[in-house]
């Protein structure tokens, strides 16, 4: 079989969509002859867009055996839906989440159904794969394959002290323990709803540490979009990935109430990630729900699990298909201060009780949700149509 995949977010880039098409790509070499047109950030983005059925039609003739052509997600899906020149290839595309509830009626109405015209959608989550159905995609097009993670084990890797780690962010450690969550400042992450509705309810002295992208003073294309109308701020925020979490995580953290506790320590090296993570008693992932967006699947929650920092995760959009509660981490109530407060008390009085559960967690996820799975699962898929 000869498959040709086309995506947009690839490394060097950064981020979930980036490390899942990294990993189908180059995992279905073990099964097919893969060609790939992918934006690996060299030359223009814009320009690549435009050039998108030129090269394909150009690949295609190039290399006759191709039978199937995969599309990485729904923004280049949706790009290149009304191609003509190469409807003898099998055409299949992932969804993610947003790209399915991207709050747009043109969107809804004049775009996504053309998907129907694909032989196969594949979603990340059930969420997901609810999501499109409800907006009009046929469930018999539809097949939910979820995403992996990397399961090699780095906790023992960390020959940093936790103390000189922090030192160099300003913070005297003083063996408190430690709640960490990383990823993007997008409002469904729910960051600034934690520091403000969870942190005042939490007992004892603890740190909460952020990761992840961060400005101290507004960007200028913050400034720009501030001047734009509301509805469509809303939407190029979204369909930017604009960190919309910022302007109020700013404001909390220079509040005296959580600014001993709380520190947002910015991007990391990943050698700080694994120090900060084999310190930690505990993940977080509080997602909220925001309208027009979601949380596709919430692979940075198996990222930690993997590195033995015990999981809690809202029970909300498509996590609960990467955390199954009891048995890789535990889901709580989205938007529930009361009940993540009172869970996250127990963990704090006790910072070591969950350790016991951390090899069992780690074997379940790495048993249910690793890269060669996913890939074989995509290869089995292929190979059926």
């Amino acid at each position: 079989m000869e498959i040709l995949f086309v995506s947009h977010k690839f490394p060097p880039a950064i981020g979930g969509m980036e490390k899942q098409s990294y990993e189908l790509i180059t995992g279905m070499e073990r099964y097919a002859k893969v060609h790939r047109l992918v934006y690996d950030g060299s030359g223009s983005i814009i320009r690549f867009f435009y050039c998108l059925k030129k090269n394909i039609i150009r690949i295609c003739k190039e290399n006759p055996r191709i039978s199937v052509i995969h599309f990485n997600d729904g923004l280049i899906t949706a790009f290149c839906a009304r191609h003509k020149g190469y409807e003898h290839l099998k055409r299949t595309a992932t969804l993610h989440g947003l790209d399915v509830v991207f709050p747009s009626n043109i969107y809804h109405c004049h775009i996504l159904p053309r998907f129907n015209n694909f032989d196969k959608l594949i979603a990340v989550s059930q969420a997901t794969a609810e999501s499109a159905i409800s907006l009009g995609i046929h469930p018999n097009k539809l097949t939910v394959i979820h995403n992996g993670v990397d399961v090699k084990d780095f906790r023992d890797q960390n020959s940093v002290n936790i103390q000189n780690t922090l030192a160099k962010f300003g913070i005297d450690y003083q063996n408190q323990p430690i709640l960490v969550a990383m990823g993007r400042p997008v409002r469904r992450k729910g960051f600034s709803w934690f520091i403000k509705s969870v942190v005042p309810l939490l007992k004892g002295e603890f740190l909460f540490l952020l990761i992840g992208p961060y400005h101290s003073k507004p960007t200028a294309a913050e400034r720009f979009l501030f001047f734009l109308p509301k509805n469509l701020k809303e939407k190029l925020t979204l369909f930017l990935g604009f960190p919309s979490d910022t302007p109020a995580l700013r404001t909390l953290l220079v509040d005296p109430e959580f600014s001993k506790s709380v520190k947002h320590l910015g991007r990391l090296h990943d050698a700080e990630v694994k120090t900060i993570f084999a310190a930690a008693s505990g993940f977080v992932m509080p997602n909220i729900q925001v309208d027009g967006d979601m949380e596709g699947f919430g692979l940075v929650c198996l990222e930690a699990v993997i590195a033995g920092v015990p999981v809690f995760a809202a029970d909300i959009d498509g996590i609960p298909d990467a955390i199954r509660d009891g048995k890789n981490g535990y889901l709580l109530p989205s938007g529930d201060p009361e009940a993540w407060a009172q869970r996250l008390n127990v963990l704090l009085a006790n910072p070591k009780s969950e350790k016991l559960n951390v090899a069992a967690f780690r074997a379940y996820t790495i048993e249910n949700y690793n890269w060669e799975k996913m890939t074989k699962a995509y290869y089995e898929l292929f190979k059926s149509l």
